[in-house]
């Protein structure tokens, strides 16, 4: 499980883009605050934070043509199997949303995908 570097999300190919909406899915459901070392820092953060990943991520699946459900576009859903926040406050979007997607993280998602044969 990884949150791409949000700068990568418009060359993301097909399936590494819906395994991304699927991934943000989870983590906004169930996998909130499940361990997993890749992703761990996004809970020292707000729900809030992964709302708006994930909205980028929605944003260009809608660029490309993509259907998503449009439950996910409201920040306190965490889909059918998991009951809803009752509140989140808002938070200011921030660039990057997450201050671990530096430029050294940039480079190390770079190198995650051409390991995987895709080169952006």
């Amino acid at each position: 499980m990884r949150l791409w570097h949000e700068d990568l999300l418009k060359g993301l190919p097909r399936q590494q883009l819906l395994g991304q909406h699927r991934e943000c899915c989870a983590l906004r459901g169930n996998g909130w605050k499940r361990k997993h070392a890749t992703v761990d820092y996004i809970f020292l953060y707000s729900p809030y934070k992964l709302y708006q990943y994930h909205m980028l991520v929605i944003k260009e699946m809608q660029r490309r043509g993509y259907q998503n459900d449009q439950m996910w576009e409201e920040p306190l859903y965490r889909g059918k199997q998991c009951v809803a926040y009752d509140q989140l406050e808002t938070i200011e979007q921030t660039t990057p949303i997450y201050p671990e997607h530096n430029d050294e993280y940039l480079k190390e998602c770079i190198e995650n995908l051409k390991e995987k044969g895709i080169d952006l």
